[in-house]
């Protein structure tokens, strides 16, 4: 698992590498660049917005507005309701962003894939399969926290973080469990 975890990685290094490469050649590229123009309504005309992939000097209604919605003396008065703003975008970044996301999500689906698949697997190996399937009787009614010191023990000998979380787990089954007891007993008594 760790092989196709390193793999993973390497795959995710090597695609951004390659984005980086097929993109740096061309510092502005004309799909990074625009000039958007809103213009309202006028008249008799609707409102629209136009784009256009010209440079910031020429980045005017006049550049941008084709065709021209109003002829003669009325292109002044369009143009200057018309509100026209130069952006700049970056597609490295956007691409770059994409690729540190999916691969996160990558990792974590992997990660989810190894929590249901591989991790039941190795705990039936380690712990056998008697642990693993124990029923509330099991547990014991009588005395709650008899396997409190076995799990202790164990979770002392462990030192990995699966089997603390596991004993906290296997902890608070227990408290619950006595909880549980003392509130029933309670409750028997008060009636």
């Amino acid at each position: 698992m760790a092989a196709r975890g390193g793999g993973w990685a390497r795959l995710c290094s090597l695609l951004a590498l390659a984005a980086l490469a097929g993109l740096g050649a061309e510092a502005k590229n004309s799909q990074d660049v625009r000039c958007k123009c809103i213009c309202p309504p006028y008249k008799d005309r609707p409102g629209h917005i136009y784009n256009k992939n010209v440079s910031q000097k020429d980045c005017d209604c006049l550049h941008v507005v084709e065709p021209m919605p109003v002829a003669g003396p009325d292109v002044e008065a369009y143009c200057l309701r018309c509100e026209c703003k130069y952006e700049e975008r970056s597609s490295i970044t956007i691409q770059v962003t994409i690729i540190i996301y999916l691969s996160i999500l990558g990792l974590l689906l992997l990660y989810m894939v190894y929590l249901t698949l591989v991790e039941p697997i190795l705990k039936r190996r380690l712990f056998g399969h008697s642990q693993l399937i124990q029923s509330d009787e099991d547990i014991g009614d009588h005395q709650p926290f008899a396997n409190a010191h076995d799990v202790l023990a164990r979770s002392r000998s462990r030192a990995n973080v699966l089997n603390k979380v596991e004993y906290a787990q296997q902890r608070w089954k227990l408290q619950v469990q006595e909880q549980r007891k003392s509130v029933f007993d309670r409750h028997v008594v008060l009636s």
